[in-house]
């Protein structure tokens, strides 16, 4: 590989901003706020709107979309018009 092409790849910290869940993971993504993780060292920190913890699809809270529902609508509304 060539040396000074890729990006810093280091251990940064995720939290879910709803649930406040924080796991440690390996990112380029970097952050001004930084956080003491479990093994006692300061890891950067980013906060993040959605993860699995708080996923619909994850959590099992996913609601499901009639689509036989939406196929008679479109039915109704067009038809089936002669050409």
């Amino acid at each position: 590989m060539k040396q000074g092409i890729h990006p810093d790849y280091h251990p940064v910290v995720f939290q879910d901003a709803s649930t406040g869940k924080t796991f440690l993971t390996r990112s380029t993504a970097t952050s001004s706020r930084t956080i003491e993780w479990e093994d006692g060292n300061s890891y950067p920190l980013l906060v993040v709107d959605i993860t699995a913890d708080s996923h619909p699809f994850w959590t099992g809270t996913q609601r499901l979309v009639d689509t036989a529902g939406r196929v008679e609508k479109f039915n109704r509304r067009y038809g089936k018009r002669e050409r």
